[in-house]
């Protein structure tokens, strides 16, 4: 991770068919297009990936939470599920329908927690949104079993997991619907785009609308097509899909370089009593994006982040001082600091984080090192890498 440290001939050959035809909307102008049609193309891609009936390009990840929830009638004053880890973006596609975010605490697999879960749900709860952080997954037979004893709508953010699998199904493709981001940091990018996937025709025809200003897609003139209700612009461009689809076509081959940098370097550190890792749930296997482990007190693993950025140990954090991806630093949700006026259901709803604790998810997040893995290393570097990570913890150790 990220895919574009790896761009090739066949990334260029896609975007040079676009280029060829001059033709970057991915809807109209069939005559021009020389029979190329990358997003389409994209989307059957995915769908084989995703072993998932439908899949619904959008031009990011926050459009794919938006577009998700949206599709499955989730809107004004409904409450929506999440963790508190995972990024900004999470609760602002849920803000940007009117529904009302409800953080609830994480647990050792670094995403939700089903007890905390069962325990936030009230009667305007409507949906569940896992979010499959750094790569891995939560309990997600447990979060089944809630959302269908509830009548819950479950959605699974998958932005950083793609290439991960829960009991043999990917990662994105277990709940009602799945998010993906493929921006320019994820494991298979497109620059800029995201995905809907579904087995749900309704929750797909709803996507497809929703996400070009609500266009059925009937027929061969865009110019005559109707509008079966509101939709917004969602769209991804040809020239991004062109780039997603070459990328996706290499995914085994990422996740296999993946694998083995994370193996290396977990083999290292797993010489260490001090050092524990994520919980894995049984039957799941990452997707080696990111490796994540724990260290006894938060004191200990702010040392360590410190020792790593001094010894050019990069690309690990502490999210517990970080301002993107953990609710301690997000100022800007519970002071609702927003350029125009937010709903009174809204305030309302999020009145809760001004006094709310996630000491269990301090817990966590503060002991956690999360560690990006680059698809770039050659194995010498990797392997130089994970010893200066192992004299660090152990200097810390013996202080």
């Amino acid at each position: 991770m990220p895919g574009f440290e790896l761009f090739s001939d066949l990334e260029r050959k896609e975007v040079n068919d676009v280029l060829d035809n001059g033709v970057l909307m991915r809807y109209g102008f069939d005559g021009m297009r020389k029979g190329h049609w990358k997003a389409k193309e994209l989307e059957a891609e995915l769908e084989k990936t995703f072993d998932s009936e439908y899949v619904q390009l959008v031009s990011s990840g926050t459009a794919a939470v938006s577009v998700a929830l949206a599709s499955a009638g989730v809107g004004a004053g409904d409450e929506v599920i999440m963790p508190t880890f995972t990024f900004v973006a999470s609760f602002e596609a849920i803000m940007m329908l009117g529904a009302i975010p409800v953080l609830v605490d994480i647990d050792d697999t670094l995403t939700l927690d089903p007890k905390a879960v069962e325990a936030s749900i009230s009667p305007k709860t409507k949906a569940v949104m896992v979010v499959q952080m750094c790569g891995s997954m939560a309990n997600m037979d447990a979060l089944r079993t809630i959302c269908d004893s509830h009548n819950l709508i479950f959605v699974e953010d998958a932005c950083q997991a793609i290439g991960g699998t829960y009991k043999g199904k990917p990662l994105g493709s277990i709940a009602d619907l799945g998010c993906f981001s493929f921006d320019f940091v994820k494991t298979i990018t497109c620059g800029e785009g995201g995905a809907v996937v579904t087995n749900n025709r309704d929750y797909y025809i709803n996507a497809d609308h929703y996400s070009d200003h609500g266009h059925d897609h009937i027929g061969n003139d865009r110019g005559t097509e109707s509008h079966p209700f509101l939709g917004y612009n969602f769209r991804i461009s040809e020239l991004n899909a062109a780039v997603g689809l070459a990328q996706v076509r290499r995914l085994p081959e990422f996740i296999g370089i993946q694998k083995r940098n994370y193996t290396i370097i977990r083999d290292s550190l797993s010489k260490i009593p001090e050092v524990t890792f994520r919980t894995v749930p049984i039957g799941g296997e990452e997707s080696y994006a990111f490796l994540n482990f724990f260290l006894p007190d938060a004191e200990f693993a702010q040392k360590v982040s410190t020792a790593f950025k001094e010894n050019g140990v990069d690309v690990c954090w502490n999210y517990y001082q970080n301002n993107w991806h953990y609710i301690r630093k997000w100022d800007h949700l519970k002071d609702l600091k927003s350029l125009f006026p937010i709903s009174k259901e809204v305030k309302e709803g999020l009145k809760y984080l001004q006094t709310k604790k996630f000491e269990q998810s301090d817990y966590y997040i503060s002991r956690n090192i999360s560690c990006l893995i680059k698809m770039s290393w050659t194995e010498e570097e990797v392997k130089s890498r994970s010893e200066k990570m192992l004299k660090c913890i152990k200097k810390i150790i013996n202080e």
